[in-house]
């Protein structure tokens, strides 16, 4: 889980790592780590609105003093066999040395076990969930709490936007807010328990730079006028249970209609018509993944959306998933074998 903008290099991390090492936590104290995944935007809140999702990376870190390399990482589930990192580079541990950094910590030599269920690049919020876990893996290991705001503040620099990390940290369905400071105010809302979310994801990777490349600079003014009113109407129809307003709430002008021709297929899966059950359709973040706002009829709806991607030869994979409240969890437990395999 590696993003290629972060700046803090291989020197910053092993001094990160090495710096005053005496109050290094103990070898073999362990933590665990379980972070949701989360799809943002949800049509036209864009780069405002994030919502946890039941798919979760886990990862366990370890403290091993003894080892000469700062970081070793295991990986199952999801991205194994893929290029990411198994040392320093991974991004779950460029987090951690990135909040060890910036709050003065020891950070020990440590392995990583890895289990992630959140597929990547398919707009499910693999890198956020990685940067949460990396950010609070530093803070439990070094005995540091760290507050919301801060893990948010952190988070955002690493990612570049909020909406992800937000719903990922704090569970539910999250409106943010960057301060031009840096600074991240988040507020968790209420979301109806009996809106299911049906996730259709294409087999068909897209890198989130090459989708915010195809952004305009500039947007006119009609258009944003249509997001702001859009965006409000939503959480109005969500507040209020309005449920057949949410399909003209999702309509988005900024992002869509610009990445829509990034993966074969998209476009029509967007463009599945209304159906008994299906309450909105939205890109998931900067895509491909299409989610689906529903309340019944969750496999016709799943197959319909599928339909759009395979009539263009592009296999997908449906996900029904529930949104999950708890967000970030981080726990002590055992120790694990002092060796990876």
């Amino acid at each position: 889980m590696k993003r290629e903008d972060i700046t803090l290099g291989n020197d910053d991390a092993r001094a990160a790592v090495n710096d005053a090492r005496d109050d290094a936590p103990r070898r073999g104290h362990s933590v665990e780590v379980r972070v949701p995944a989360s799809t943002s935007n949800l049509g036209a809140g864009f780069d405002c609105f994030g919502l946890a999702l039941r798919l979760y990376l886990r990862v366990r870190a370890t403290v091993v003093p003894e080892t000469s390399d700062p970081c070793r990482v295991r990986s199952t589930g999801e991205g194994r066999g893929t290029v990411l990192p198994n040392d320093e580079e991974n991004l779950i541990f460029r987090a951690m040395c990135l909040a060890a950094e910036r709050e003065g910590l020891s950070l020990p030599h440590v392995r990583l076990a890895v289990r992630n269920e959140i597929p990547l690049g398919r707009g499910l919020g693999s890198s956020a969930a990685a940067i949460v876990a990396g950010l609070s893996l530093c803070a439990a290991l070094c005995g540091r709490e760290l507050p919301d705001a801060t893990l948010l503040r952190y988070a955002a620099e690493l990612e570049g936007h909020a909406d992800n990390v937000a719903a990922s940290l704090l569970g539910g369905w999250v409106t943010a807010c960057v301060r031009e400071d840096g600074g991240v105010l988040a507020v968790k809302r209420r979301w109806p328990q009996d809106i299911k979310v049906v996730v259709v994801s294409p087999h068909d990777s897209l890198d989130t730079e090459r989708a915010r490349a195809a952004l305009p600079r500039e947007v006119r003014r009609s258009d944003a006028v249509h997001n702001i009113q859009r965006a409000a109407l939503f959480c109005a129809a969500i507040e209020a249970r309005a449920d057949e307003l949410l399909w003209e709430a999702m309509q988005d002008r900024l992002h869509q209609q610009h990445r829509e021709h990034l993966v074969p297929g998209l476009a029509d899966a967007l463009a599945t018509p209304r159906r008994p059950g299906l309450l909105g359709l939205a890109l998931s973040g900067a895509g491909p993944s299409v989610l689906a706002l529903a309340r019944d009829n969750f496999d016709e709806i799943g197959e319909a959306v599928a339909s759009g991607f395979r009539g263009s030869g592009v296999e997908a994979t449906v996900r029904l998933l529930e949104v999950d409240e708890e967000g970030r969890r981080t726990r002590e437990c055992a120790p694990l074998p002092a060796t990876i395999g």
